[in-house]
């Protein structure tokens, strides 16, 4: 008889990006693997929502804080990290949300946070935890130690926490040049008195044209607190062999505490089907004319809408069709992606439109992709916006390539669902791409191009758009590569291997 083993999880966030998903893959991997998950976690919104975590997390066990009331205050014009219960901020700066950047908090709301959520799960967790497994490093850690303390824990970096920790890294530098800190830079933006952009090296100027400091005034005290956090930590995930070196640069975390397992991929839902040309044309017309949820500089989604006319293109059988799908936050780099297929185009022998699947409502970084695309001119770019995996699955096999230029991706689990598809992909030689995609050798799965490099980026497009051979055998290749190695059910073990070794050497 098969013993099962319980996990506690903590995310400190409502459902939104790939740890989230993440999680919901997971859990159910485990399940299969004789481990039950408890799941405490964010949640936004009424049943239904995507973001509602009841909804996202269908069939688990899950103690939700609700962040509606801190939005709602936040909507009368209050802090939201101030509101009891807290909104938990973001590890990006944005403008206008209510989860405002963590390196904007000051340290006595960072303990509100950290006491919130230990009321929270003094409530919420109906047993003592056998082992935690905790997801980003947060103040979420403090308000488990308070609550659970010597509960054997495994913390999962999923990459975001590191980004943030190393820009504040490269602001603290740059405020140094000033002859200041990063408080210092915020009271001279306030003041107006910002040294100018010829102050700076070349090579930091676009950074810091894109840095609102009074948002990083508090970035050099969060990461210290997130660098103690992580010091008591016995046992790291991350999900790839870049992330492991971030981890010791940034963290100062020790090889012998850190373990690889790479992100695995819904191989039942992720497949390659054949889709029928009018299944093809009603899908692109529910997701664009009928029920659009693409979104502008508003914010709102539908705001992007197009007619029958507009989508002719996506729904020709014999022209392939390029997607990108991701957040618009900076380091995914969708405005260079933009401009490089403004470029690639007039070089293509055969129409191939650009879809942007994705982006969080409201939430971006940077230039807006879409003013981006209209500033081009460009008519064959297509926003479907954000929509569920049930969706995207489906999208996939209504595509041909997946383009995803990021720079220094944490993981990329879109590709291993695009690869997993079918498609193959074009992505930068940097980040946990590097783990998965050209690989082995006489076998390439995608076009691997430098990263910011937009002439190589437009010349990758025009390969694969032009030459259908490479597309077919990259395509075969990626779907056998990923299927094979990368399925929840196979890395699951590595998980479950991980929890016994951390209750075992408590």
């Amino acid at each position: 008889m098969l013993v099962r083993r319980r996990v506690t999880m903590g995310l400190l966030f409502y459902p939104r990006g790939g740890s989230a998903q993440v999680v919901r893959y997971l859990a159910g991997a485990l399940e299969d693997a004789g481990w039950s998950t408890e799941l405490v976690c964010g949640s936004l919104g009424v049943a239904g929502e995507t973001t509602n975590a009841a909804s996202f997390y269908t069939g688990m066990d899950v103690q939700a804080l609700d962040f509606s009331p801190a939005v709602e205050a936040f909507d009368r014009g209050e802090d939201a990290v101030a509101h009891d219960p807290p909104m938990s901020p973001s590890f990006e700066d944005r403008a206008g949300v209510p989860d405002r950047a963590l390196a904007s908090v000051s340290p006595e709301l960072g303990d509100h946070l950290a006491d919130a959520w230990a009321r929270f799960l003094q409530g919420a967790l109906r047993r003592t935890p056998g082992v935690l497994h905790v997801h980003h490093l947060s103040p979420l850690h403090e308000a488990f130690a308070r609550v659970a303390p010597g509960t054997p824990l495994v913390t999962h970096l999923h990459g975001t926490e590191m980004k943030m920790i190393d820009r504040v890294d490269q602001l603290t530098r740059l405020a140094h040049m000033q002859g200041t800190d990063l408080a210092g830079m915020a009271d001279r933006e306030l003041a107006n008195v910002l040294p100018s952009l010829e102050s700076y090296p070349h090579e930091a100027r676009e950074l810091v044209a894109q840095t609102r400091w009074e948002h990083w005034r508090y970035g050099s005290y969060w990461a210290s607190r997130l660098r103690t956090i992580a010091n008591a930590c016995e046992h790291f995930i991350v999900v790839s062999p870049h992330d492991r070196d971030e981890a010791r640069r940034l963290l100062g975390v020790e090889d012998d505490r850190v373990h690889w397992i790479p992100n695995g991929v819904d191989t039942h839902l992720f497949d390659r089907r054949e889709v029928r040309h009018d299944e093809r044309v009603a899908l692109w017309r529910r997701w664009l004319v009928d029920e659009p949820k693409g979104w502008d500089e508003t914010g709102r989604p539908g705001s992007i809408r197009y007619d029958e006319r507009d989508i002719a293109p996506l729904t020709d059988p014999h022209v392939p069709v390029l997607l990108f799908v991701g957040r618009f936050l900076d380091f995914k780099r969708v405005p260079l992606l933009i401009r490089a297929y403004a470029a690639a185009r007039e070089s293509f022998e055969v129409q191939a439109p650009l879809v942007i699947w994705g982006g969080f409502p409201g939430e971006w970084e940077g230039e807006h992709p879409e003013t981006v695309a209209s500033s081009l001119g460009l008519n064959d770019v297509f926003f479907v916006g954000w929509r569920g995996h049930e969706d995207l699955a489906r999208g996939l096999s209504c595509c041909d390539v997946l383009v995803a230029p990021s720079k220094n991706e944490p993981f990329g689990l879109v590709f291993l669902e695009a690869m997993a598809s079918g498609l193959p992909v074009i992505a930068t030689r940097s980040g946990g791409p590097l783990s998965f995609v050209n690989t082995e050798p006489g076998a390439p799965n995608g076009w691997m191009v430098a990263v910011d490099d937009q002439d190589e980026l437009t010349t990758a497009l025009i390969d694969a758009v032009n030459d259908p051979g490479a597309r077919r055998a990259r395509s075969e290749n990626a779907h056998t590569q990923i299927r094979s190695h990368y399925s929840w059910k196979q890395i699951a073990n590595r998980f479950t291997d991980l929890y016994e070794h951390a209750t075992s050497s408590t």
